[in-house]
């Protein structure tokens, strides 16, 4: 019977690789990887030779029986394109599967962009909430935002190989513009770069320039209730509900920032939206 060991590759810099990894990557008698080429290169860069099979989201369901029936014969590796497994990558049938028939499987530690970024972000790392890659779909994306707007902890999001620009506009009217944030990019790579600052500063930043790479957005958490004065909740709500945000999420979003209770701020929603349709 082999072990499931979940492998974590560098992001971009070669040094970052553990002596651990290398180890295990060397006696593995299979590698699962989401990017054959990506992992084949690699492996060829510590002149590595082992078989690899692809392991990705849209063959995961076929690929499982395969997996399964070489741990048993011996250890098999998971590994993503960069990075930890399973962290916003498939993987998590496979670890269930091998737990459900008793195979062992253990995490062999090291690069990650999550571990990366929340530390350099300069936000507080005590408390924090991985939401992983933001919908593409704007009306997606902000339905996400909506259901995180009112966490207090640190916020960690990945972004895909394009501008975070329209995601910041969404975090801008979601989250609020005032709050503290780090733009990370291509970490750990001959670019990367930090950006930190508030997120509507990081808004009106991304719409002036396009560069490209690997995002992780870190933003701090929502801001203690104020208990905002009844006029100031009816504006806010007359803001969204102009937007074409629903009652619901509207009186959502203004109840996590304004200290009332729900059902109140929900009530002034329906009749904002009353006065709205007698005009």
């Amino acid at each position: 019977m082999g072990t499931l060991y979940l492998v974590a590759t560098p992001l971009g810099n070669l040094e970052d690789i553990t002596l651990r990894a290398l180890r295990i990557l060397r006696e593995a008698s299979l590698i699962a990887t989401e990017d054959t080429r990506t992992t084949g290169q690699l492996l060829k860069h510590f002149d590595l030779h082992r078989p690899l099979v692809s392991y990705y989201e849209h063959n995961k369901v076929t690929r499982l029986e395969r997996i399964l029936a070489a741990l048993a014969e011996g250890d098999v590796a998971l590994v993503s394109e960069a990075g930890t497994p399973l962290l916003s990558d498939p993987g998590y049938e496979l670890v269930r599967a091998a737990i459900e028939q008793g195979f062992p499987v253990v995490s062999i530690p090291g690069p990650s962009a999550l571990g990366a970024a929340l530390p350099a972000s300069g936000l507080p790392t005590d408390r924090f909430l991985f939401v992983g890659f933001l919908p593409r779909k704007a009306g997606d994306r902000r339905r996400v935002l909506q259901e995180v707007a009112a966490e207090k902890a640190t916020l960690v999001f990945f972004e895909a190989a394009h501008s975070p620009a329209a995601t910041l506009v969404d975090m801008v009217d979601c989250l609020g513009g005032d709050r503290s944030m780090a733009v990370c990019r291509e970490l750990t790579k001959l670019h990367e770069e930090i950006w930190r600052g508030t997120i509507a500063g990081a808004g009106s930043e991304w719409q002036q320039r396009e560069p490209r790479g690997e995002f992780t957005l870190v933003v701090g958490g929502a801001h203690p209730p104020s208990n905002w004065a009844q006029a100031q909740v009816e504006a806010e709500l007359t803001r969204f509900i102009a937007a074409g945000e629903s009652i619901k999420d509207a009186a959502r979003q203004v109840a996590g920032q304004s200290g009332w209770g729900k059902r109140d701020v929900y009530t002034l929603a329906q009749q904002i939206k009353e006065a709205q349709a007698e005009e």
